[in-house]
């Protein structure tokens, strides 16, 4: 009976720290948030960009990961994991340059904490960022009245399966012409969903598809991989095959 008693208050015990852990979590998450003070301010950020980024018609937007940054030459906080737009008219002539995960750059930006819509059914952009790790969204300053100009410092292989994702979605844009179907094929083989244009995910919905696109793509190229090391392995069991 004495045995009982201490295995159950062992699984109290642990189911306890279980809890107390995935509060701590938010918590410390929340001690690096956005400081109120530094919104809307031009701050000097050194960085490396960790994603993949995505371009479109008007500039792009990639995820930085800060190593320090600072204020009228004074070193300030920011969240570690920032998501930053860089657009045509932002930049000194106009032209957005090619990034890439890896690249560490010296930014000027403005940035400001989370905030998405609240209607019922809607995308819950400020959920998303939560969970993607991102405390701050932002834009770069490169154009006219930026106080520092922007600079790439170091490219690098430091994301070695970022950079990869990116040459083969790269790869399948400047090979398909279409433009829709590449982002869906883009989606499937590197899950990069966010090549998928708003009408075809539209249209994923209504036909009750839309999961198999958000979750799926990573597993057919995993599929593919298999299916093709078996096949592989096969083909090297028969002389015949072979020759």
């Amino acid at each position: 009976a004495f045995s009982g008693w201490r295995g159950a208050l062992a699984s109290l015990a642990t189911a306890g720290l279980v809890f107390a852990l995935c509060g701590l979590r938010p918590l410390a998450f929340a001690s690096r948030a956005m400081p109120p003070a530094l919104e809307g301010r031009d701050i000097q950020v050194l960085g490396t960009v960790f994603a993949m980024p995505q371009r479109n018609a008007g500039g792009a937007r990639f995820r930085l990961q800060v190593q320090s940054a600072t204020l009228d030459g004074q070193a300030v906080n920011v969240p570690p994991s920032i998501y930053l737009g860089w657009y045509g008219e932002t930049a000194t002539d106009g032209v957005v340059p090619d990034l890439a995960a890896g690249q560490t750059w010296s930014l000027t930006v403005r940035l400001k904490a989370p905030h998405g819509n609240a209607n019922p059914g809607s995308f819950d952009y400020e959920l998303w960022l939560w969970e993607q790790g991102l405390q701050a969204t932002g834009y770069v300053r490169s154009g006219k009245g930026a106080r520092q100009s922007v600079r790439l410092l170091q490219d690098s292989w430091r994301y070695p399966v970022e950079r990869a994702r990116q040459h083969v979605r790269d790869r399948v844009y400047a090979t398909v012409s279409d433009r829709r179907t590449a982002g869906v094929m883009a989606a499937l083989l590197v899950g990069d969903q966010a090549a998928i244009e708003r009408a075809d995910w539209d249209v994923f919905r209504a036909t009750g598809v839309a999961h198999l696109m958000s979750i799926s793509g990573l597993h057919v190229t995993l599929f593919a991989w298999v299916a093709g090391w078996l096949l592989r392995l096969v083909w090297r069991q028969s002389v015949r095959l072979c020759l």
